[in-house]
Formats: C-alpha cells, sequence, structure tokens
C-alpha cells in the first residue's frame, strides 16, 4: 500500500491536532507548549520536504499527487492535490514558520496567551491554502490563517499595533465578503467550485452567461489582489505589516504570497490559452496593476526611516515583480518569478526579524526587554561591563574590537540588503537576471525565434533595475544611520534562539547562490507544468473513489 497519497493531508491535519492539544495546556505550561510547537512545526516541515521529492518523479502519476479525503467522488467532496508549485510553497512555509517561531521563543510568545495555539492554526491555513483544490476550501483555510493572522497580528498590544490591527481586519473582512461574492457568481454561471472541472466548463460557457463568469471573476481577483498587495488595494498592508511583532510579520512575509500562488493557480488554469473566450482574461490588469505597485513602492522606499517599514515596502516590491510576470504568461518568465518568490521570502523574512533587533538598541531607553520570566530588564543590564572596549573615561577607544553582536547584525543587514535590492553574487541577483533574461526572450533562448520585445516588457525590465536602485539607496542610507552614524549606546543583547533563524534563513538563501541551477530546473518544471493544464485536470478528474466494502460485496456477487 502506497502511504505517500495520504501524506498529503497531513501538513493540515498535524497542525490541527497539535493547536487542539496546546489548548488544552493552557497557559501554565508555555515552556510545554513551545516545545511541542516547535516539534511540531518541523514534522510539517520534513513532510514537505517529502512532498517536493514525490513530485519530482517522472511521470503525472508522480508529478502530482491527489487525495480524497472524505472519498467522495470528483467534483463533489474535498479533493487535495500537490504538485511542484504547491510543494515548493510548502516547504517555503515551513521553512519561514520554523525561523519564525525559533525567534518568538527567545521572548515574543511570553508577550500574550494562546500565541502557539495560534500560530499552528496559520500554519494549518497556509498549508491547505497551498493544497486545496476547489474554491470553496480555499475560502475555508483562507478564513482559517486570516483568523489566526487576527490574533497574531495584535499580540503583544501596543497603540499602534491595536490601530494597525484593527484596519488590517476591516480591510481582510471586506476581502473574504468579495471572495464569497467571486465564487458565488462562478458558481451560477458553471456549477462547479472543483478547479479542474471548472478549467473544463469555462470554455463551454455561452455567449450570454459570459459577462457574468468574467464579472465573478473580477470580483475574486480584487479580494486576492487585495491579499497580494497589489495597488492601490494595499494600502493597509506596510502599517499592518510595521506594527506586528517581529515573528509574526516574519510569518506574514508568506501571507502575502497566498495571494500571489492563488492568481497564479487559477488564472493558469481557468483563463489559460484553452479557455476559448475567456482565455487570459485579466492579463493585462495584472501587468499594469504590477507595474503601478512597483512605482508606488520604490517611491515610497525612498522616504522610508525605519527598517520594519522598509522591510513592508520591499514586500510589495516583490509582489509587483511577480504579479506583472504572471500576467505575461510566458513559461519561462514565470520559472523565474517561482525562483525569486523563494529568494525574495527567505530575505524578507530576515530582515523583519533582524529589524527588530537592530532598533532595539536605538529605543533601548523607551522599549523594555523582557527576560524568559517576562519581566522587564533593569536598564542598568543592558551597559557593557566596564574595561570592556572603553577606556578610563569610560568612553570608546580608537581601534576597538567590535563586538560580535554589531558584527553579525551589520553582516547580516548587508546579506539581507544584497538579496532584496538584488545585486551580485547572491541568490537575489540570480532571480533577478532570470527575470530580465526571460523578459527580453519571450519564447526562451535557444529557439531561433526573432520574438520581438513587448513594451510592456521594456516596462517591467526598466522597474526591475529602477527599483532596484531605489532599494539600494534606501538600504545605504539606513545602514550608514545604524550603523556608520556614532552613537554612544550599549550593543544589543541577543539571545541564541534570535540569531539562529536569522543565521539559518541567509544561509539558506546564500545556499541558493551555490545550488541555483536544480532550484531554476524545478520552477521552470513547475512553470511548464502550469502552462499545460491538461496534466492537472486528468489528475484530478482521473482520481477515482476508494470502494466500500460493500460496494465491493455487490460487484463480485454480479460479477459471473
Amino acid at each position: 500500500m502506497n502511504l505517500m497519497p495520504h501524506l498529503i493531508a497531513a501538513p493540515i491535519l498535524l497542525p490541527l491536532l497539535t493547536a487542539a492539544v496546546m489548548l488544552m495546556l493552557g497557559e501554565k505550561h508555555r515552556p510545554l507548549k513551545a516545545k511541542i510547537n516547535l516539534f511540531s512545526s518541523l514534522v510539517g516541515l520534513g513532510i514537505a520536504v517529502l512532498l517536493l521529492q514525490w513530485t519530482q518523479e517522472t511521470g503525472v502519476p508522480g508529478s502530482i499527487g491527489v487525495y480524497l479525503p472524505g472519498n467522495w467522488q470528483v467534483p463533489f467532496g474535498i479533493v487535495l492535490v500537490v504538485d511542484r508549485l504547491s510543494a515548493l510553497m510548502l516547504v517555503l512555509t515551513g521553512i519561514i514558520g520554523v525561523s519564525a517561531l525559533l525567534f518568538a521563543m527567545a521572548r515574543w510568545d511570553g508577550a500574550g496567551s494562546s500565541f502557539h495555539a495560534l500560530f499552528q492554526i496559520q500554519m494549518m491555513g497556509l498549508y491547505g491554502a497551498f493544497l486545496t483544490a476547489d474554491l470553496f476550501n480555499l475560502f475555508v483555510f483562507f478564513e482559517v490563517l486570516l483568523a489566526a493572522s487576527y490574533g497574531l497580528m495584535l499580540h503583544g498590544s501596543g497603540r499602534s499595533r491595536v490601530s494597525a490591527g484593527l484596519h488590517y481586519i476591516s480591510i481582510n473582512l471586506l476581502a473574504s465578503s468579495l471572495f464569497l461574492i467571486g465564487a458565488a457568481l462562478i458558481y451560477g454561471v458553471t456549477g462547479t467550485l472543483n478547479m479542474a472541472d471548472l478549467a473544463l466548463k469555462i470554455p463551454l460557457v455561452p455567449e450570454a452567461d459570459r459577462g457574468l463568469l468574467h464579472a465573478g471573476a473580477g470580483i475574486l481577483a480584487v479580494a486576492f489582489l487585495a491579499k497580494a498587495g497589489m495597488w492601490p488595494l494595499n494600502f493597509w498592508l506596510v502599517p499592518a505589516y510595521s506594527a506586528a511583532s517581529a515573528p509574526v510579520a516574519a510569518m506574514f512575509a508568506i501571507m502575502t504570497k497566498v495571494g500571489v500562488y492563488t492568481l497564479l493557480r487559477l488564472w493558469t488554469l481557468l483563463f489559460s490559452g484553452q479557455a476559448g473566450a475567456s482565455a487570459y482574461f485579466g492579463g493585462d490588469w495584472l501587468i499594469y496593476g504590477g507595474m503601478a505597485t512597483i512605482v508606488c513602492a520604490a517611491v515610497a522606499i525612498l522616504a522610508a526611516q525605519r527598517l520594519e517599514r522598509l522591510a513592508s515596502l520591499s514586500i510589495l516590491v516583490s509582489a509587483g515583480i511577480l504579479l506583472s510576470a504572471i500576467g505575461f504568461a510566458q513559461p519561462n518568465l514565470i520559472g523565474a518569478a517561482l525562483f525569486y518568490i523563494v529568494s525574495s521570502t527567505l530575505a524578507l523574512s530576515a530582515l523583519f526579524l533582524l529589524a527588530e533587533l537592530i532598533e532595539r538598541s536605538r529605543s533601548a531607553n523607551e522599549m523594555p526587554l523582557f527576560d524568559d520570566g517576562d519581566l522587564p530588564r533593569p536598564m542598568e543590564s543592558l551597559q557593557p561591563p566596564k574595561g570592556i572596549n572603553l577606556d578610563d573615561e569610560q568612553k570608546a577607544v580608537v581601534g576597538q574590537v567590535i563586538p560580535w553582536t554589531k558584527a553579525f547584525l551589520g553582516l547580516s543587514f548587508i546579506a539581507c540588503s544584497l538579496l532584496i535590492i538584488g545585486m551580485p553574487p547572491l541568490s537575489g541577483f540570480i532571480g533577478k537576471l532570470g527575470l530580465l533574461s526571460a523578459l527580453l526572450n519571450p519564447l526562451g533562448l535557444g529557439n531561433g525565434s526573432d520574438e520581438p520585445v513587448s513594451n510592456a516588457a521594456w516596462g517591467l525590465l526598466a522597474l526591475l533595475i529602477l527599483s532596484g536602485l531605489a532599494s539600494l539607496i534606501a538600504f545605504s542610507r539606513l545602514g550608514i544611520q545604524r550603523f556608520w552614524t556614532p552613537e554612544e549606546r550599549p550593543s544589543p543583547l541577543l539571545r541564541r534562539f534570535e540569531c539562529v533563524p536569522i543565521i539559518a534563513l541567509l544561509g539558506l538563501s546564500i545556499a541558493l547562490t551555490f545550488k541555483a541551477e536544480p532550484l531554476l530546473r524545478y520552477t521552470q518544471a513547475a512553470a511548464q507544468a502550469l502552462n499545460n493544464p491538461q496534466q492537472y485536470v486528468m489528475a484530478v478528474l482521473g482520481t477515482r473513489a476508494i470502494p466500500s466494502p460493500e460496494a465491493k460485496a455487490a460487484v463480485a456477487e454480479v460479477t459471473p
């Protein structure tokens, strides 16, 4: 018996059961809950890696796994599907989740109640959104992860956090309402919400109903674009992400990619070249909306004065790049965009964690630090011991050894900056170079075609370069202010759990520089599969429910 298909449901069931256990334990067992949370997150990451390896097997049955949780025949029941794209997002989510949790275990998990249970519920919603194969359950998992994110957004209290959190909740509730309206319109026209079944029925929609179909798709797209951060629907994102605690903001970096993933999945599946009169519906909106997002975010980056805001605006730049790349419907461009998703998400999550440590020393006189007992640390404990790197008058001596904390923060900041800007030699440069190459070669290298480069492609190419220049200016200015400006402040005290996740995220990003070719092969294969949706449709609709023992007995009786 092959157990791999059953493993598809494990990323959803594991955090659900873990959250239930931690809710029963109560807040008195917080250290135990933290260990259970970490163990469950590591197991979930391991399962995601196994699923990714499974999708690399040859042949459609091996590269696309389908699981029917209720054993109902497609398209009537719940369907979970893992392919190269969803497996990649599962692994990325698991990495970000483990890293954010390690950072939170240093002190943030004690800033409020039920942090660990909410964290696991959000992981469940993220995993489910990447695995589901129908619109209704996509809505369910969206609501699960959003409900958990509401609590995590307000975790740690504070006036600015509560204010931004209320705006965040209001916007996402409105987007969820639009999600329902759009899904209802599509169901009214096609009679199904299964994605594979929709791909077959959309080309057959009568011309009289096509306007209603497009209206439903447009309303649905508004909900996803608000979550993905497209301008002008992204006004809520920067204040919310900037106000969230560091580990929550790091998790939110992957949440914007849920909106991008959903748009990529639905648009390539439902409105592909085989969709008849609806082929490539809304492609221009994605291209030019993404380009407008890049412009607005790049201009705002130049005015950013805090690292948290700079990281939030960098998310918008990456979202604009990805949305525009999707709109071109070019497999080589989408493959490069998937590589860019991995590199940029790892770097942005690391920057959110790093920003809290860098800003800690600047606000040491205003923000109390917490020790392992959740009590404010006395500010005297933040001062370095006398006689270390100080002269007799307690002033910094010339030529002093740089404290390891300053060196760690400075080097990590440089690595994050290079990755997000897209400068050589790190993987951020490889991702942007792949995007530029794909824009200049619409049909791919080596095909002998003289396909001209469109004006939109030239525009995106220019914005890729200019947005990188704007990020370079902003990161350089903040780096000078944080690390070069003379300040008489104590070096921040760091804990092991705060440093390990940043090192891990940046280490993975740097490793992608040396192992870029295997990941590029994988993302290009994922893009080719998206460009050929028949494989997905056949794999899902070809899956049969397992007959019950009674049905098997009835068949055996009538069989001669």
